[in-house]
């Protein structure tokens, strides 16, 4: 009965992982096929000239560039924020309080919320303070659309982390400073963990910035201006009847995906670089 049982949920596993492959590479495959004809050089080190949308001359370059400002300062503001969050939570309150407990089950709910809402409720900041769609804008929507996933990934690693390691490093005459540089340090695998993450989140959501951030034709020069993205290129691109346009959507794609693979293998690598540091 137990090999029968240990059978069963191999073959499960088996067939799970088999069919969350088959489909990543189908994806592949169609964006592939459909992106990479329309892909050139001009199309990614040009900004959109005149009839651009309606299959003529120009390039993405003003969604690539925007996309990696908004995802580069985001997760730069995020950072910031969740790790003494973190500190916080693991290492000033006790771990198992009911304020921890509470803390924690907040960040899970706003987690869940859709990237619209957070798109929405950035929108209505905006307007009270009197901006417009801007770079600032869409990179702080984006930032507190990430920031739980962070605070929450970081959390994970930090728990593990045990307190006689705080007590050995004060016992040592440590200052406070010193000790949350011992912390930090075996944080790290779970830091990059928790950017790799947010990045994957971030760059390839088109409602929080649709908003906020707007979108224009050319390269933002100040925080002020608005910006264009990458989902959103893609959004208007396959919204044209222009066949042309369509592939460039698809081309604009592969594009997007190229960077969250850059960056995916960039943050492993650092990651098993970084996990060396763990005690």
């Amino acid at each position: 009965m137990k090999k029968l049982e240990e059978k069963i949920f191999k073959f499960l596993m088996i067939g799970s992982t088999a069919l969350i492959l088959s489909l990543l590479l189908y994806i592949l495959y169609i964006i592939l096929k459909k992106g990479l004809p329309s892909l050139s050089w001009e199309m990614i080190s040009q900004i959109p000239s005149g009839g651009f949308y309606l299959g003529k001359e120009g390039g993405i370059l003003n969604a690539i560039m925007g996309s990696l400002y908004l995802i580069f300062f985001s997760v730069l503001i995020s950072l910031c924020i969740s790790v003494p969050v973190v500190m916080y939570l693991n290492f000033t309150l006790r771990r198992k309080s009911k304020l921890a407990a509470i803390a924690r089950l907040t960040f899970d709910v706003l987690f869940g919320i859709p990237s619209i809402v957070y798109g929405a409720f950035g929108f209505t900041l905006m307007i009270y303070f009197g901006l417009q769609a801007s770079l600032l804008g869409g990179i702080i929507a984006i930032s507190l659309l990430i920031i739980p996933v962070m605070i929450r990934s970081i959390d994970e690693v930090a728990i593990l982390i045990p307190n006689e390691l705080v007590e050995a490093t004060k016992s040592l005459g440590a200052t406070n400073y010193e000790t949350i540089k011992v912390i930090t340090r075996q944080l790290l695998p779970g830091i990059s963990t928790a950017v790799l993450l947010s990045i994957g989140r971030g760059i390839g959501d088109a409602a929080t910035v649709l908003f906020t951030a707007g979108y224009t034709d050319s390269i933002p020069s100040s925080l002020m201006q608005p910006t264009a993205s990458l989902p959103l290129a893609i959004f208007f691109q396959l919204s044209s009847p222009i066949e042309e346009v369509q592939n460039r959507a698809y081309s604009a794609a592969l594009v997007l995906t190229i960077i969250i693979l850059i960056l995916s293998f960039s943050a492993r690598y650092f990651s098993r670089r970084l996990s060396k540091n763990k005690i």
